[in-house]
């Protein structure tokens, strides 16, 4: 007779989506012009937008959720590459102009654009994440190809809400498994 183990480890979902979240929030506070480009952004890229991102990732992976562990992965390594990206433009080594800073946008919208493809048929806050990081993407590969700091402060504000989104979610599910019911909806 086959033994059943029941899964008892943590849901890695709210780490990866505050690490999102909160890294996003605070560059697209940044975006919509409330303070400029710094090392406090540049730290919460390398660590809770790219470390703890990856984690949740790997995590993810052991838990067989192939959605969950390449969302998480890849949008920690995003985060990465975009510091990886800041600090060699900021030293002048191999800097990247407007049009690759624009292209490397529009292809991080097309891998949102597979991730929120994903999320129609699941809760409507997934849609809410993946759509606005989506549109995100477009405005500020847009932003970059156009050199635009209206077209800049636009995606900021999308990008409040999108980070703020990803919050939401990490909320609804730590508290309504915490409480063993709905506290925030999905």
């Amino acid at each position: 007779m086959e033994r059943i183990v029941k899964d008892t480890t943590a849901n890695p979902a709210p780490l990866g989506l505050l690490g999102f979240g909160a890294t996003t929030l605070l560059l697209n506070l940044h975006n919509a012009g409330l303070f400029g480009l710094n090392d406090m952004i540049l730290m919460m890229g390398l660590f809770y937008g790219g470390f703890a991102q990856i984690i949740a990732g790997i995590q993810e992976n052991k838990k067989g959720n192939t959605f969950g562990a390449t969302a998480f992965t890849s949008y920690g390594a995003f985060w990465w590459t975009l510091v990886g990206i800041w600090i060699l433009n900021k030293g002048g080594y191999m800097a990247a102009d407007h049009i690759a800073l624009g292209s490397y946008m529009f292809v991080w919208g097309i891998v949102t654009l597979i991730f929120f493809i994903g999320t129609l048929n699941g809760p409507t806050i997934g849609k809410i994440v993946f759509g606005s990081v989506t549109l995100l993407f477009i405005l500020l590969g847009l932003h970059f190809f156009f050199e635009s700091a209206l077209l800049g402060k636009i995606a900021g504000y999308v990008g409040i809400i999108a980070g703020l989104s990803a919050m939401y979610e990490a909320a609804a599910l730590i508290l309504n498994e915490k409480y063993g019911k709905q506290i925030l909806p999905l």
